[in-house]
């Protein structure tokens, strides 16, 4: 039997009969552009982060990019600053920061949960920063209170990387309600997926909800008025509708997440493979299961073998892609070590026992004569 990292026409067919129905309510409504489903989900999705304001637009990288974008506008940041930012994160990340003329600073992560580690950020702070971007990365929240900590003793903005995070819980709050911002990412793989592409920005600051909500429509408050010179990325009536539908599912989902993963820690003993940790059990919604192995590239070949898909987020840190040469003389010897060990074996909600039993055999096989 073949193991697929994710299986999407799976996953979306449990709700097909309702995702139907919102699809044909769209289209019978006749208003496809900022609508009432956006603005429904919008209140629906700030609800569930604990936050006062949500704002749809085009996908995740935007929703990082507004958000600085609007303190710019509204005389936070300016051209030049600097953002403290996790070494071993996905592109968009660096992307956000440099589309807005800042300058992202790499920092090394911990060891242990791969994200951004609190007690490396004062070596990097110098006089130019202003603000840490926190990446919940593969879905288990950093540490916010020590973040916190950093940002308030040295007066800068905490925003929250949320894309692989929706869900994720410490201490009765959800991802998205630590900082004074947070982007998310509804890319059809994410915990909350959307049939298209799509993004959010969530925060407790009405001005700046109200600079990106006018940013991503031309930068106009009111038709034809263009008080900003914003851009176009809206998040569309069609996927608007479509995560209302599923957002009812999502801690159910996280649920089968968490026990697919449980299932993982527990039966995988092989020397060769590093499982994940984990802080605390609701601060994980195991958005990717991440083992590292020093033999990485040949545990791969040994899973595709036996028909089990595995992916690796990600083969190159941004500080060493062709896109960003400036950076590419820094030293992050960790960040660097986990680009070459880490590996994503399948999870998700429709993953089935048998197909998990069959990734644990495999995995325990590794190394093992044949």
């Amino acid at each position: 039997m073949d193991v697929p990292f994710l299986n999407l026409r799976e996953l979306n067919a449990r709700y097909a009969d309702e995702l139907k129905a919102a699809a044909a309510r769209v289209i019978d409504s006749g208003w496809y552009i900022l609508g009432e489903e956006v603005a429904a989900f919008e209140q629906e999705f700030a609800a569930y982060c604990g936050v006062r304001h949500a704002v749809g637009v085009g996908n995740g990288l935007d929703a990082l990019s507004l958000i600085l974008r609007g303190y710019k506008e509204l005389g936070a940041l300016e051209e030049g600053d600097e953002i403290l930012v996790p070494g071993n994160t996905f592109i968009a990340s660096f992307l956000a920061i440099t589309e807005n003329r800042l300058v992202p600073v790499p920092v090394e992560p911990d060891p242990a949960t791969f994200n951004i580690d609190p007690a490396r950020l004062k070596d990097a702070i110098g006089p130019r920063t202003r603000a840490i971007m926190a990446v919940h990365l593969y879905g288990q929240l950093a540490d916010m209170p020590g973040l916190a900590a950093v940002a308030k003793q040295h007066g800068l903005l905490l925003i929250e990387d949320a894309a692989q995070a929706h869900g994720a819980i410490r201490e009765g709050r959800r991802a998205g309600s630590f900082g004074d911002a947070a982007g998310f990412s509804f890319f059809p793989t994410k915990n909350l997926g959307a049939l298209g592409d799509g993004g959010a920005v969530v925060t407790d600051d009405a001005a700046l909800a109200a600079r990106v909500a006018a940013l991503r429509n031309y930068g106009s408050d009111v038709k034809y008025h263009h008080p900003f010179r914003g851009v176009n990325s809206r998040l569309d009536e069609m996927q608007a509708a479509m995560l209302r539908v599923k957002l009812k599912y999502l801690d159910e989902d996280i649920q089968r997440r968490r026990l697919v993963a449980r299932r993982y820690r527990e039966a995988i003993r092989q020397p060769d493979i590093l499982l994940p940790e984990v802080v605390q059990e609701e601060q994980h919604v195991w958005h990717l299961f991440v083992v590292r192995s020093s033999q990485r590239d040949a545990l791969q070949r040994h899973l595709r073998a036996r028909g089990i898909q595995s992916q690796v987020h990600y083969p190159v840190p941004p500080h060493l892609q062709p896109a960003y040469p400036m950076l590419q003389g820094i030293h992050l010897p960790l960040t660097d070590r986990l680009h070459r060990e880490v590996l994503s074996l399948p999870i998700g909600p429709t993953l089935a026992g048998d197909a998990v039993e069959q990734v644990i055999q495999a995995c325990r096989a590794f190394g093992c004569s044949p």
